[in-house]
């Protein structure tokens, strides 16, 4: 993490406009906000990837966030799709009108959490393997240059996560959307909370796919145990294992078995964001109490 801000932080100088891979599943929870710091007022557009498992009426309400902003600009893309590279050349253009030309050549950042598609996209570009690609966090290691026209110049960084999440929602999205590996989590815990979203959110999603009546009814506790029943998901002596549940519902949501969901509104992350400003302000003046009460007096 260090190496890529440091990276970043170099780069940054020379660069005309900075893009920033988010998952339209959840935007506001894979936006680093460490990029923040190091773009330095830079033009930004930010790319709403995985679109296609995202609710669409929640995507364009994030587009419509991110476009309210200036200089900046939202686009959503699919990463499978074959000729993405024009609309993204064009934005970039429109928020650098004065770059282009062999003389001032477009020289543009892509930066993105591990696992948000921008290997990926980058390879659907180039029309070959550029980037490698996987299905595991922090896959690209280095930084590359990729020459997407003569004049437009695309530099990769490696995927990076920030070392403290502030946003208690936050980690449980991205632990469900799979930008943090598997041995730093519970997945029956992030598998509750992916529940105590969705019940209220998309009932009749969970309804369609686990055949289960009446989930506003259900707490996301006992909604895991009736989905372990319901799929034969059942220890010796009749217990539910509610373990083997979790993996299935982690599973259905990121291949979109669920249907195309969305984990956070604008409101609902901006929200988060001021509860987690709020709780780190706290935490660190509690341990500042505690510093200045360990310190012995002086004589």
């Amino acid at each position: 993490m260090h190496l890529t801000r440091k990276a970043i932080g170099e780069r940054i100088k020379e660069i005309d406009v900075v893009i920033e891979m988010l998952d339209a599943r959840l935007p506001g929870s894979s936006a680093n906000p460490m990029l923040a710091e190091l773009i330095q007022g830079k033009p930004g557009l930010k790319i709403l990837s995985k679109q296609d498992l995202a609710d669409p009426a929640q995507t364009q309400a994030w587009l419509d966030h991110y476009n309210a902003m200036p200089d900046v600009k939202a686009l959503p893309l699919d990463t499978s799709m074959v000729s993405p590279a024009k609309a993204l050349i064009d934005a970039c253009q429109q928020l650098a009108p004065h770059r282009g030309g062999m003389v001032k050549p477009m020289r543009v950042l892509i930066c993105g959490i591990p696992n948000v598609g921008k290997s990926t996209l980058i390879n659907t570009l180039k029309g070959k393997k550029a980037a490698k690609t996987g299905d595991e966090a922090g896959v690209t290691k280095l930084e590359q240059r990729i020459t997407l026209a003569d004049d437009f110049y695309l530099y990769d960084t490696p995927g990076v996560l920030w070392p403290r999440i502030i946003v208690e929602q936050s980690g449980f999205n991205l632990a469900a959307s799979g930008a943090i590996g598997v041995n730093a989590f519970d997945e029956e815990v992030v598998a509750l909370e992916l529940l105590n979203y969705i019940i209220p959110h998309y009932p009749q999603a969970l309804e369609a796919r686990y055949k289960i009546k009446a989930i506003e009814t259900h707490t996301d506790e006992t909604l895991l145990e009736a989905i372990a029943r319901q799929r034969g998901a059942i220890q010796s002596g009749g217990r539910v294992n509610t373990s083997k549940a979790a993996e299935l519902v982690i599973h259905d949501f990121r291949t979109a078995a669920l249907g195309r969901l969305t984990l956070e509104t604008p409101a609902e992350f901006a929200q988060w964001w001021a509860e987690g400003l709020q709780a780190d302000a706290e935490r660190a003046k509690k341990k500042q109490g505690l510093k200045k009460a360990k310190k012995p007096a002086r004589a």
